[in-house]
């Protein structure tokens, strides 16, 4: 579905519908997640590290977190959407040799993009 906006006096096409994020959404695409993270403001360190406040933190330094591949601590990524984004679709393509054991990703955009919300929305004020 096509949204049109109108910009400085040019009418363009946008696919604004495949692009909106909805947390609510995500919440159920993080069960696939849940088996190792935790996020939210009572989120702890598991198998992997919790996930609460992720974006804009540098990979591999997450508090308390001694589960990381030298690989993610030497990667020097800033966790911003893009980066994120691409993590949940393919992390070995992003890190090759990190320990993350998540092979399928998340291949749909969309979960991406909701999963993404609901993480950034779990970041307390």
């Amino acid at each position: 579905m096509m949204k049109w906006v109108i910009a400085a006096g040019l009418v363009l096409a946008a696919p604004f519908a495949a692009s909106a994020q909805d947390a609510e959404a995500g919440k159920a695409v993080f069960k696939k997640c849940a088996a190792c993270h935790q996020v939210g403001p009572e989120a702890k360190n598991a198998l992997g590290p919790a996930l609460t406040c992720v974006a804009g933190k540098t990979a591999g330094t997450h508090e308390g977190y001694a589960g990381y591949s030298d690989a993610l601590k030497k990667s020097g990524i800033v966790w911003d959407d893009e980066k994120l984004l691409a993590w949940m679709e393919a992390d070995d393509k992003v890190v090759p040799g990190n320990k993350m054991i998540f092979p399928a990703g998340v291949k749909d955009a969309t979960d991406r993009a909701n999963l993404l919300a609901y993480i950034k929305s779990q970041c307390p004020g």
